[in-house]
């Protein structure tokens, strides 16, 4: 009898530890996409299409949209309009503009600078920073900073 009590309590004990194991795993995130207010979402899809970004979804439709979602490469950037949230969200305002800056890792960048760099308000260009990336920074129709930068 103290046999069978002895395998339950240890059958017990790991199927206990096994439950606690999948239940306390870490959680691990995998991607970000802001969802970014904008006053102006068409002018704002337009800017993002100049930077290779191409429309994936937009509500309600295409022609007079309260929200799109844009990719370029595994890159995803949400637009809504703030009157599409009417004061249902008052923590999010901007009564001043360049609080957000968007860090966006990309591959051949002197390339792609080139490209776009007389599209867009270049805030500064291409240089090599003390950590050891390749940088440029803009300004969009919103008044955001988009970083661009590569590990050359």
């Amino acid at each position: 009898m103290k046999k069978y009590l002895i395998i339950a309590l240890i059958l017990l004990v790991h199927t206990s530890s096994a439950q606690n194991n999948s239940t306390n795993k870490p959680m691990t995130m995998e991607t970000v996409s802001p969802n970014i207010f904008v006053n102006d979402i068409h002018a704002t899809v337009q800017f993002y299409k100049t930077l290779g970004f191409t429309v994936i979804a937009a509500v309600p439709e295409q022609k007079n949209p309260i929200f799109v979602m844009m990719t370029c490469g595994s890159v995803t950037f949400m637009f809504q309009t703030f009157a599409s949230i009417e004061n249902t969200l008052p923590l999010v305002n901007r009564s001043k503009g360049g609080s957000l800056l968007l860090y966006i890792k990309v591959k051949n960048i002197r390339a792609f600078f080139e490209k776009i760099n007389d599209k867009v308000t270049v805030l500064h260009g291409l240089e090599k920073t003390f950590y050891g990336a390749t940088e440029f920074s803009i300004q969009d129709n919103n008044n955001y900073m988009l970083t661009f930068a590569e590990d050359e």
